[in-house]
């Protein structure tokens, strides 16, 4: 009750901001295809053209950029996206040209983020969400309310579940478990909601922090560290050819789904333009190898180097198979299929699109903003509660915390176990570790001073008798 208790009033701030930003974000694919749509779309109809001559119109308007991926256009009215690296770009930003795949006109440029392309505004979102807009150092906020999240969670079920059964034991009718008792009133209409409202969406939460976690800077090293020597990474294709001395991979990280690392295989130095004549070849051969859908096509900047097409992240798309291709002969030189991942790597990727509400569209975004949503009422009604709980007398001007000292009514040996395991989560989760040890010395320096003035107040008031 003591560690739900701190971690709602302190960390619950970091929380509200990262739950009102995750909801914005989750509904954001759908918002950027409308308000970019005039670049995404086109209402000309016909045969596309051949995709390197689309390329060469994305040159034409941007000649002194290096050309670096394209994505076609596969469905009638989408347009092709054709990607540059720019050196003036932050990491993980490429320029992109949208071009009519009917007539190779240019219907305009953005700058897109990260592996699933995100668009200007969602990439506004997403780094509000992830950073606040303060770059790395800005990411500990978010760190710290995923850390916290899955504890604050778990805690809340424990003391609902807890409360309910000790109720029904004393012969209560009206305690209810996944429903709120509106007939109730003042605080304890407030912690009715609050409790059934945070059983409901508990399992999410629990998903949330768990996904949030492997883009923290910190706990997300310690679970890639753990992923590679469990071998539960990602694999890539190779983009070695045949009888050449490179060594390049292409495949991207799990890592990439929120966009702070792109996968791209580009090469901003390339001294000449990448060969595009070969892309029309390329993308034969991927399709008849079996890569359909929706796909990125990565453009070598050097001879000795294969092309990489990638199926990108789709609603409703399970799979992210990927093949390399000799540009001069259509040979597909390397394969990864999506069925021969590992099943934490499976796992991971379909986290990670259900995260950002990519995995099942709409229905997926929805179900996101429902959850964030649940977990704001649930914050509010925390605060409430901790408001509520103040004494009526003595003009306290915030609700007190629940009664310290359940650590030592544990045996010796339980509490040995209890504090080492917090010092393994801790350490494998650090910004949980260092704000938990920062509660237990606040709360011990306070029980001190509470001791202390409890210890003088009886011979202060017989002085003043």
């Amino acid at each position: 009750m003591r560690l739900h208790f701190y971690a709602g009033v302190f960390i619950g701030p970091f929380l509200l901001i990262a739950t009102v930003s995750g909801g914005l974000y989750a509904i954001a694919p759908t918002v950027e295809q409308w308000v970019y749509r005039d670049y995404l779309h086109v209402e000309s109809s016909g045969a596309a053209l051949p995709l390197a001559e689309q390329v060469l119109a994305a040159q034409q308007v941007q000649p002194e950029l290096t050309v670096a991926a394209v994505r076609p256009a596969v469905d009638p009215g989408e347009t092709t996206r054709v990607l540059f690296t720019d050196p003036s770009l932050g990491p993980s930003e490429r320029h992109a040209v949208f071009i009519d795949p009917t007539s190779a006109e240019s219907l305009g440029e953005l700058t897109v983020y990260g592996n699933s392309g995100a668009l200007p505004l969602r990439t506004w979102i997403d780094q509000l969400h992830r950073s606040l807009h303060l770059g790395d150092p800005g990411r500990v906020y978010s760190e710290l309310a995923a850390s916290w999240l899955w504890i604050i969670a778990l805690g809340g079920v424990y003391l609902w579940v807890s409360r309910y059964r000790r109720m029904r034991a004393q012969g209560s009718t009206q305690t209810r478990l996944l429903t709120a008792d509106r007939t109730a009133t003042g605080r304890r209409r407030t912690l009715s909601w609050h409790g059934a409202v945070g059983i409901w969406i508990a399992a999410g939460l629990l998903f949330l922090s768990a996904t949030g976690l492997t883009w923290s800077m910190y706990a997300g090293a310690n679970i890639t560290e753990l992923r590679s020597a469990l071998s539960w990474t990602t694999p890539s294709v190779s983009k070695t050819l045949p009888d050449s001395a490179d060594d390049a991979t292409d495949g991207g990280s799990d890592h990439d789904g929120h966009d702070h690392g792109a996968g791209q295989t580009t090469d901003a130095a390339a001294p000449s333009q990448p060969r595009v004549g070969d892309l029309d070849r390329v993308l034969a051969s991927a399709r008849a190898a079996g890569i359909g859908g929706k796909v990125e096509v990565s453009i070598p900047s050097e001879a000795t180097t294969a092309f990489t097409v990638t199926q990108t992240r789709q609603p409703w798309v399970m799979s992210n198979n990927a093949v390399a291709v000799d540009g001069a002969t259509g040979s597909i030189t390397d394969v990864v299929w999506f069925a021969d991942w590992p099943l934490a790597a499976k796992l991971a990727a379909w986290g990670i699109q259900l995260h950002m509400g990519l995995l099942f569209g709409l229905i997926n975004q929805l179900a996101l903003v429902a959850l964030a949503i649940g977990l704001v009422t649930v914050i509010v009604r925390g605060y409430l509660m901790w408001w509520r709980r103040r004494p009526t007398r003595g003009g306290a001007a915030m609700g007190r915390a629940p009664r310290r000292g359940a650590l030592s009514t544990l045996s010796p040996g339980v509490a040995v176990v209890v504090v080492l395991a917090w010092v393994t989560i801790g350490w494998f989760v650090p910004l949980l570790g260092l704000s938990l040890a920062m509660f237990v010395v606040v709360d011990a320096a306070v029980g001190v001073v509470q001791n202390r003035q409890h210890r003088s107040s009886p011979s202060d008031d017989a002085a003043r008798a």
